[in-house]
């Protein structure tokens, strides 16, 4: 007769009997886990070790050379400079007031003249017969009206026919004084002193009223022409005093004295002529050489003023370097004006600091850098 074994009954008995049957199962499992969190940690160890092996040979980056500049204040201009030409002081078409033919031509183009002197001479004789006759026509309207005031005086002739005869005499020398006029206006003269760019008269030409004669410029004087842009006419209003450079004559410098500013633009790019006054007595400068004008709209004292070249300009943003204890040092900056390779630093920048100049576009914010050499003037980053 076989014994019957009994399940178990309590809940104990059955949790101790699951976990028995189950045994080789959680040993298996549980060395499973094991050896999953042993090959994690070996993992991060190896990496730890690799880590360390790479900084221990990557190598330390090297000092950068750099030239530094002690910032100090300075005075730096808000300029501007424009294109112009020379043009003659006083352009004169001289033209014929009177007609006949030309008979002599005294001078010709790129003669000096002075004031009077002789250009031309138009055949004057029928202007001479006539002023003959009108003076011999004065005369004897004159001797008349003398002889009949001293009649009148004795009560002989009446006030109406010593007026009549007045008149006639009046008339007569009015005709005398036309005939001289034009008589002289037969002898061409310059109206004023100055250099003869255009001779349009010709022996045999004939003249009549208007015809042209010759240009005369006045360059003793002249005038330099610079076109204002809108913008800058307020500026330029306040100054007495440009300066200018002649490029025809080596780059001569000049300071010029303005003279008239046009209240209206004289071009469709709305510039508005500047007119200046500049002495040419030696008269080197002539009509049509090109300028420069350099005008200088405000000065400002004690700036700080870096080199352009040393601001870095970066994703919307500008900054420079400066040397600190031999550490690059980054500095957002803001600009104002500008003078040929300078700007102002308005925002950012101290006396004293000093200003990676060159090098700067190797270095990273915090970087050792090594200054090979320091100046403390802007002269000196130009030699």
């Amino acid at each position: 007769m076989v014994e019957q074994t009994s399940s178990p009954r309590s809940t104990r008995a059955k949790t101790v009997l699951f976990i028995w049957n189950n045994l080789p199962r959680f040993l298996l499992l549980a060395m499973i886990v094991l050896i999953g969190l042993l090959f994690v940690s070996i993992n991060k160890k190896n990496e730890i070790i690799a880590a360390a092996k790479v900084s221990e040979v990557k190598p330390e980056k090297p000092a950068i050379n750099v030239v530094t500049l002690t910032l100090s204040p300075t005075t730096i201009h808000d300029r501007i400079n424009l294109p112009g030409s020379i043009e003659p002081w006083t352009r004169l078409r001289l033209m014929s007031k009177i007609g006949g033919t030309i008979t002599e031509v005294l001078l010709r183009e790129g003669d000096r003249v002075k004031k009077g002197d002789v250009l031309a001479r138009i055949e004057a004789t029928d202007y001479k017969i006539a002023l003959d006759r009108a003076e011999a026509a004065y005369k004897l309207a004159k001797s008349e009206y003398l002889r009949d005031k001293s009649i009148y005086e004795k009560g002989v002739i009446p006030t109406s026919a010593l007026e009549a005869k007045k008149t006639t005499m009046q008339t007569a020398r009015a005709d005398y004084e036309n005939a001289k006029l034009l008589y002289s206006r037969t002898t061409v003269t310059s109206p004023m002193d100055g250099i003869i760019r255009r001779m349009d008269a010709k022996i045999g030409l004939q003249l009549s009223p208007g015809d042209p004669i010759a240009e005369i410029l006045e360059i003793d004087r002249v005038k330099g022409v610079v076109g204002i842009p809108e913008s800058d006419v307020t500026a330029v209003r306040r100054l007495d005093k440009i300066n200018i450079t002649v490029q025809a004559l080596d780059n001569r410098k000049i300071s010029a004295k303005v003279h008239f500013l046009s209240p209206s633009p004289e071009t469709i790019a709305r510039l508005y002529n500047l007119e200046l006054e500049i002495d040419n007595r030696d008269g080197e400068i002539l009509p049509g050489m090109f300028i420069r004008a350099d005008i200088v709209k405000k000065s400002v004292k004690g700036a700080i003023v870096v080199p352009f070249y040393s601001v870095v300009s970066r994703n919307k943003e500008q900054f420079v370097y400066i040397e600190e204890d031999g550490i690059a040092r980054k500095r957002p900056v803001q600009l104002g004006i500008m003078e040929k390779w300078m700007v102002r630093i308005t925002e950012g920048l101290n006396p004293g600091d000093r200003l990676i100049v060159e090098g700067h576009r190797d270095v990273e914010d915090g970087q050792k850098v090594k200054v090979v050499q320091a100046v403390s003037r802007l002269e000196e980053l130009t030699l």
